[in-house]
């Protein structure tokens, strides 16, 4: 892990504020209210931080948050085969800390059925997202909601 820290850390960074960006930025296309904006930025991060410490510390709906982190997990963990087939990547490193990011504790699951590497690495992602998420996005509220 020492030798690949740097590329990990760089797909935490990516990975975390994509996530919130994104989601954020489609939902102001959709003209969403200012609460599901802010309910919909802490969507991949697990549930009991996204709900329960994020999205009330930046005025979101924590029930609607704590769907979303389902429903995002859900997707992730259903769509990563096609998606890491499609892009052909194959390191179960790799594909498990992408979907430690982007599918929390469902697609932290998902990856311990494909093999205890992935899982591992799924399982450090999400930990570290959490963490990278709680302390980044309150800081960048103000800036995603301008």
């Amino acid at each position: 892990m020492k030798r690949i820290a740097v590329p990990l850390l760089g797909a935490l960074l990516i990975g975390s504020l994509t996530a919130a960006l994104s989601a954020v930025a489609i939902g102001g296309l959709l003209e969403a209210s200012k609460a599901t904006l802010l309910s919909l930025a802490p969507k991949s991060v697990t549930t009991p931080i996204a709900a329960m410490d994020i999205a009330e510390r930046i005025d979101g709906l924590p029930s609607l948050t704590a769907v979303l982190v389902i429903t995002t997990g859900v997707v992730a963990a259903i769509s990563a085969r096609y998606v890491y087939r499609a892009l052909h990547i194959e390191d179960d490193v790799v594909r498990g800390f992408a979907l430690g990011i982007a599918g929390h504790g469902i697609g932290t699951a998902r990856a311990f059925q494909e093999s205890e590497q992935m899982g591992a690495c799924a399982a450090l992602a999400m930990g570290l997202n959490g963490l990278t998420t709680a302390l980044l996005l309150p800081a960048m509220i103000p800036l995603l909601m301008t």
